[in-house]
């Protein structure tokens, strides 16, 4: 690593101002901050002293993102083999997994870091990290047989409306990763709903055997199908909604892979635990509120099973906490994650249109954040204005 430091010493006046390359500055400082700790520090005016960057934050998200993208991998091969009634390992499931998931990391990753360096260069301001999570959360919401050039056209819509328009990372009130879903579900519906889109190969139809279904368990209780099945006609029970053997996005179906990621960053102090614990309390209330009243099968589904069904753990955990685009405040987190897991239970089981829920919900609640926090703050100061005034009174 010295002999690597040495080397990007050696380059950097290069792009320093009055060297050749000083309009690329805004690269260079991409990837040397990647590689080594950036020395810069705040020299004047009011900072939070902290052992941790951006960067560094970011990172742990993404490590907190491997248990749903390698279950999403494997889950990917073995509906696959199911569809085609063929017998596969645990490996080759995943190597199957692999080559329909990589590809689609990477045209999100290098469409996304592309449209980064442009806006960078544009600006002449320093490439922001955000990216690194987006980047990972893009691939892990959409179908596992999503054409590539949607998802390099959803990135970059993310990038571009979803966070350069409002000023870059740290700005933006729309959560990236979601706005690109959004954007796909809306502009290419047949591409992101129905029974054929969640299973790799069942849009082909090339080798499936008569009969199978592609169904997710919130398509068929949407559609009043009676007992929830899988693709062969097998009940699908709550292990199975649990442990995510299940057709879905391609990292949304596993709760318990998702959990996992959220132990770690509760852990380690990046996702909030107010807004997780929260999100799931407004889900379940909005449950068992439905469960009380009935009409259809999605009211009808137990509240704690509706916790582990679609697309619900994955955005409490990953989408709603956010940092820029959730609340800010402590109490304005319970309430923020309260509302979003409570509208996610309300859309699915009252609009038909939109089984699954929780991507509208977070994104009003994202709209809706900055209002939260107005209030609570302005809560506070009365409290406090209160307080001052009966002690002057005393």
């Amino acid at each position: 690593m010295k002999s690597l430091r040495r080397n990007i010493n050696k380059i950097k006046p290069n792009f320093e101002k009055g060297g050749k390359f000083y309009a690329f500055k805004s690269t260079f400082e991409a990837f040397e901050t990647f590689l080594f700790v950036p020395d810069k520090v705040t020299t004047s005016g009011a900072h939070i002293r902290d052992p941790i960057d951006m960067k560094r934050a970011m990172i742990v998200v993404v490590m907190a993102l491997i248990p749903p993208l390698l279950f999403g991998m494997w889950n990917t091969g073995f509906q696959n083999s199911m569809a085609i009634g063929i017998e596969r390992t645990i490996w080759q499931n995943f190597a199957f997994g692999f080559l329909k998931v990589f590809p689609i990391i990477v045209v999100s990753y290098v469409t996304g870091l592309a449209t980064e360096f442009v806006f960078a260069q544009i600006r002449g301001h320093e490439v922001n990290e955000g990216f690194l999570v987006t980047g990972m959360l893009i691939p892990l919401v959409m179908p596992a047989d999503v054409p590539l050039w949607m998802v390099a056209l959803a990135t970059i819509f993310a990038v571009i409306i979803g966070k350069e328009v409002f000023g870059g990372t740290g700005m933006n009130i729309l959560n990236p990763a979601l706005t690109a879903r959004a954007f796909l579900f809306f502009a290419y519906p047949t591409y992101m709903s129905g029974d054929l889109v969640w299973i790799s190969g069942l849009m082909e139809g090339k080798g499936i055997i008569d009969g199978f279904s592609g169904a997710t368990t919130l398509g068929q209780a949407a559609l009043n199908l009676g007992p929830l099945l899988d693709g062969l006609g097998h009940p699908i029970t709550p292990m199975k909604m649990f442990i995510g053997t299940i057709p879905g996005s391609i990292g949304e179906t596993s709760t318990l892979a998702i959990l996992l990621g959220a132990i770690f960053l509760i852990y380690t102090g990046i996702g909030s635990w107010k807004i997780i614990f929260s999100f799931f309390a407004g889900g379940l209330a909005m449950g068992l509120i439905l469960n009380a009243f009935g009409g259809n099968v999605l009211m009808e589904i137990p509240a704690w099973q509706h916790l582990m069904l679609g697309g619900f753990a994955f955005g409490g955990v990953y989408m709603a906490t956010d940092p820029v685009s959730a609340a800010q405040t402590g109490r304005g987190k319970w309430i923020y994650g309260f509302l979003a897991g409570f509208l996610a239970i309300m859309i699915r089981c009252l609009n038909p249109a939109f089984p699954e829920g929780v991507m509208l919900a977070i994104l009003l609640m994202n709209v809706f954040a900055p209002l939260i926090d107005h209030y609570v703050i302005e809560g506070n100061i009365k409290r406090r204005l209160r307080r001052a005034k009966t002690a002057v009174n005393q």
